[in-house]
């Protein structure tokens, strides 16, 4: 592992344990490594072709989830940040107040900020979203909400009571709703994904929900994602930059249709691996660390961590960092909800996990 240089390996020195980035320790699935294999042999190295995957994607939606979005209201864009940033200017104004839960996605509040909106935090409870708190922020005037369904960094998958509870909010209060569905799916047995923009209600009708095979099958830097407008947000999508797709990549296009078409037996895989290895680390922060406070997550390989009771401050990965040569991902990152609390990639191998808890315990005892 250590001989790959993307970003994850490479920002440590050689000596730290990487398991903060959210990248996979997986080959690529035989599916997407012949298609690109293939590529490379015919040149097939020039601009993307947006029509491929929307089709691709609405196939494994179907079979998935039992959602079936129309490809002709999917935009292709280069990854799921782009595609919210573009929602969110598509539905909100400079100054427009947007509500996020917290802890949220680094990424999201900076590019909010950029886009001259206000962030509203709605802190979670019990890592749960806070539909109260929802209810205050969008009855004081929010026009736009960001959720993270499932959720970036706890794991959590909303059920489908509070994604309607959701959806009645917002059409009561004329609310436009934006969801990052790169996690979805990446759920674990007796968990269940439902899209936003499937349900019967009218704010999910004109809600925006952005995927892209980039975690679930470990193609991040291929760069592809898209941007699905549900039926009432179709004609949104006339107002997009006619150039945006450009930015997306030829790889990351037949990356995503490779997988969204035949990688579901690997992804099947992955997960029975993904969830031997949440549970691993129960038993081993259990035997280890048991003042670390850790809930399985429902979906994704991210462990969101709660270290309070250590007595290591704001921001524990420091410690962990400096004592134990170990890198995750640091809770303040993620809001004033993440202090005291580390992110855990758990995609890698069992060892990797054993290891990195017991130089956690190491940085602390």
């Amino acid at each position: 592992m250590a001989a790959r240089r993307s970003l994850k390996w490479r920002e440590y020195p050689p000596d730290v344990l990487p398991m903060w980035l959210a990248e996979t320790d997986t080959p690529l699935a035989p599916p997407i490594r012949a298609a690109l294999t293939a590529a490379l042999e015919r040149g097939d190295t020039g601009y993307a072709y947006h029509a491929d995957l929307p089709g691709a994607f609405a196939g494994f939606a179907a079979r998935r989830y039992g959602w079936r979005p129309d490809p002709a209201c999917i935009t292709l864009v280069s990854d799921v940040t782009q595609a919210i940033t573009e929602s969110i200017r598509l539905v909100t104004e400079p100054g427009d107040r947007v509500v996020l839960d917290t802890p949220a996605y680094p990424a999201f509040p900076s590019h909010l900020q950029a886009l001259g909106r206000c962030v509203v935090e709605n802190p979670m409870v019990d890592g749960r979203i806070h539909l109260t708190g929802l209810e205050g922020a969008f009855a004081a005037g929010a026009r736009a909400y960001l959720m993270c369904n499932p959720h970036n960094p706890t794991g959590t998958v909303a059920d489908i009571e509070t994604l309607y509870a959701i959806a009645e909010l917002a059409h009561r209060y004329g609310v436009r709703v934006v969801v990052d569905e790169v996690h979805g799916p990446l759920t674990y047995p007796g968990v269940v994904h439902v899209p936003f923009a499937m349900l019967d209600a009218e704010a999910a009708d004109r809600s925006f929900v952005a995927v892209s095979a980039s975690k679930a099958w470990n193609v991040a830097g291929l760069k592809a994602a898209l941007l699905v407008a549900a039926p009432g947000a179709a004609a949104d999508l006339h107002r997009l930059p006619p150039e945006l797709w450009v930015s997306a990549g030829i790889f990351g296009v037949m990356a995503g249709v490779a997988a969204f078409s035949d990688g579901e037996p690997w992804l099947d895989e992955l997960l029975a691996g993904l969830d031997e290895n949440r549970k691993l680390l129960a038993d081993e922060l259990n035997r280890e660390l048991p003042r670390i406070g850790y809930r399985p997550p429902d979906a994704t390989y991210l462990a969101w961590l709660d270290c309070r009771a250590l007595g290591l401050g704001d921001d524990p990965a420091a410690a962990f960092l400096e004592r134990g040569r170990v890198a995750l991902s640091r809770g303040p990152l993620y809001g004033r909800a993440g202090r005291g609390f580390v992110r855990f990639n758990l995609a890698t191998s069992a060892d990797r996990v054993r290891e990195a808890v017991a130089r956690m315990a190491l940085a602390v005892n």
